[in-house]
């Protein structure tokens, strides 16, 4: 299943503060710098399209009047502990849903997945789960939580030293690359891409799901 995701978070630069410099201001006493926070822990982000799963009551017929339930991701809460050489991400979401006929309890059980991608583009792992919906009768909603986790390399997820310090550098007024900004130069910039992960989580879709969601 393809999937795509509007925007990648590879990292949160702030300008460099030192003295009583206030926030979003640049300290130009000894130089221009840039200070990068990363802690390697992965962007969690839902996919376009796979956010939300729709069943009809027959098999071919996707008209309004066919739908049977529909289940949609939200609250989604990622944790992450980066210490160490393997990251741990971990990311809780619920699962709210409602039916058409509130008749009658009944358990829906919808598939989920939740991958690992580095760069925006390679995939390195995937899950695959299932979340369980319970509708009591006479009610035509229903929530549930369901969990993703998964390892990260630490050391993939690491800047080299090297970038580090070209992001990192102390530009002084007048100095030749005092206004460039670091993220322009194509081998920093291709740095930063490849050491940023994503966790994206959705249902799991057939074609025919995928194709009615982004369709419709």
């Amino acid at each position: 299943m393809k999937f795509v995701v509007k925007t990648l978070v590879v990292g949160t630069v702030m300008a460099s503060l030192a003295g009583c410099a206030k926030d979003g201001e640049l300290d130009l006493s000894s130089g221009v710098g840039i200070s990068v926070t990363r802690t390697g822990c992965p962007t969690v982000a839902v996919p376009d399209g796979t956010g939300d799963i729709t069943l009809f009551s027959a098999a071919g017929n996707q008209d309004a009047s066919g739908i049977d339930v529909v289940a949609t991701i939200t609250n989604v809460r990622p944790t992450c502990n980066s210490s160490g050489e393997k990251i741990y991400s971990q990311a809780s979401f619920d699962v709210q849903a409602r039916r058409s006929d509130p008749r009658g309890d009944r358990t829906v059980t919808v598939p989920y997945f939740s991958t690992i991608v580095q760069g925006g583009s390679a995939v390195v792992a995937k899950r695959v789960g299932q979340v369980t919906l319970q509708f009591a009768d006479g009610q035509a909603k229903a929530t549930a939580t369901a969990q993703a986790a998964s390892y990260v390399d630490g050391n993939a997820a690491r800047l080299p030293a090297e970038i580090v310090q070209k992001i990192t550098k102390k530009r002084k007024p007048g100095d030749p690359d005092a206004a460039l900004d670091p993220m322009a130069d194509p081998e920093v910039r291709a740095a930063v891409v490849r050491s940023s992960f994503e966790m994206l989580i959705g249902f799991q879709l057939t074609e025919e799901q995928l194709r009615y969601n982004v369709t419709r």
